[in-house]
């Protein structure tokens, strides 16, 4: 049996093909619909499902994450609790804008107690910062080492809160055992609700 060469094969009547020709056009066929099926369908399915994958271990993450909170919740409701009560005594350390006078005499009076002597007592304008208002206060005063230590602890000691920032100490003789320090105190308020 001889075979035919491919231009006497004729198209429209593939039945009439040699078994060879016809097993080699079917197998060309089933892969050229295999490859084409892989671009047409697969391969816009496989970077969707790459996407997908990435998706889900996204929601993953996110849910192991709010799982933990969930199981922690009840103790996350007691820390706010706990919290709560913190800021509310914190808040009532702070003078409401008709203490503050009170809190410069107490300053002033704490000094003069422990035996300084106030060369510069000047409260600054506040300033206002989120939810509260800074009130900075310069000082200089004039005593002995130990009289500064009873100061700065007394003034600790107050009810309400006051810092102090950018201490100096300079000696103004060293005959006399004095010494002048400069010190600049904050105290904060909080905005009342009309604010």
């Amino acid at each position: 049996m001889e075979m035919p060469s491919l231009n006497e094969l004729d198209i429209n009547e593939p039945g009439e093909w040699p078994q060879l020709i016809k097993t080699i056009a079917t197998v060309a066929l089933c892969l050229a619909l295999l490859v084409a099926g892989y671009y047409v369908v697969i391969k816009d399915k496989q970077v969707e499902l790459a996407g997908l994958e990435q998706k889900e271990q996204t929601l993953k993450t996110e849910f192991e994450t709010k799982q933990a909170k969930a199981f922690n919740l009840d103790a996350y409701r007691e820390q706010m609790k706990e919290m709560r009560v913190v800021f509310t005594s914190m808040l009532q350390q702070l003078p409401r804008k008709s203490e503050v006078a009170d809190l410069l005499i107490d300053i002033s009076r704490t000094g003069l107690v422990n035996g300084l002597q106030f060369e510069l007592f000047k409260p600054e304008s506040e300033r206002p910062v989120d939810f509260y208002a800074e009130l900075p206060i310069s000082m200089k005063v004039t005593g002995k080492y130990h009289q500064f230590g009873e100061f700065v602890s007394a003034v600790a000691a107050l009810p309400r809160i006051v810092t102090l920032h950018n201490l100096t100490m300079s000696p103004v003789s060293e005959s006399s055992g004095k010494m002048t320090m400069d010190i600049r105190a904050k105290t904060y308020r909080y905005f009342d609700e009309e604010e």
